[in-house]
């Protein structure tokens, strides 16, 4: 079997994990935790502006824009700013696919709303950008961390382990539901991985 082979059955098998725990997740635990959280997460909520989506985006915006320049100046940048600037580029690229196409096509209303009485299901083609399913910040931050795991293997225990704090503090604020976060990490990280693939490939074709 060539590499692409194995690459493609080990992520098909992912996918299909990834799939199993989004549906169980989504029929026994969802709600229940996003319940059980609500008195501590409705205190966090503030936090939704300074940690908000275009926030992150703007920071990944300016930091692409300088790399540009610095490649401008010097004629050149580092290997490791070039990855820094592919996984800006493909956080922004997934997280408006998320929120534009895949949010949109789910329709998954977030906690809050469900809270208050909506009732947790799909609606598909009627969701917005404001809707759960999956989350953009994981979709944001999960597709920066695959370009530098596909790039430099050392970094994959500490940017896991930086996710999965991110997924716990998501959860606990209860911005999104269970099923959410392990759909737009898988999403996320699955992005960056590709990207960091096609990096690579096109490094070696440069050189």
């Amino acid at each position: 079997m060539t590499r692409f082979g194995v690459v493609l059955k080990n992520w098909l098998l992912a996918l299909l994990i990834c799939a199993l725990l989004v549906a169980f997740s989504f029929a026994y635990l969802d709600v229940p935790i996003a319940k059980y959280f609500w008195n501590i997460g409705r205190f966090l909520h503030p936090l939704n502006k300074p940690l908000g989506g275009p926030v992150i985006l703007g920071g990944e915006s300016v930091v692409i824009l300088l790399l540009l320049l610095l490649r401008l100046l010097r004629g050149h940048i580092s290997r490791f700013a070039e990855i820094l600037a592919i996984a800006c580029l493909t956080s922004i690229c997934a997280y408006g696919i998320d929120s534009q196409v895949l949010k949109v096509f789910c329709g998954v209303p977030n906690p809050t709303a469900v809270i208050h009485g909506a009732r947790h299901a799909f609606n598909i083609m009627g969701g917005s950008g404001q809707s759960s399913f999956p989350s953009g910040h994981m979709v944001l931050s999960g597709s920066f961390a695959g370009v530098f795991m596909r790039h430099y293997r050392a970094s994959i225990a500490p940017l896991a382990a930086l996710l999965l704090l991110a997924a716990v503090l998501l959860l606990v604020g209860d911005w999104h539901f269970l099923s959410d976060l392990i759909a737009g990490a898988f999403v996320g990280v699955s992005a960056g991985l590709l990207a960091g693939e096609a990096w690579a490939v096109h490094t070696v074709r440069r050189a």
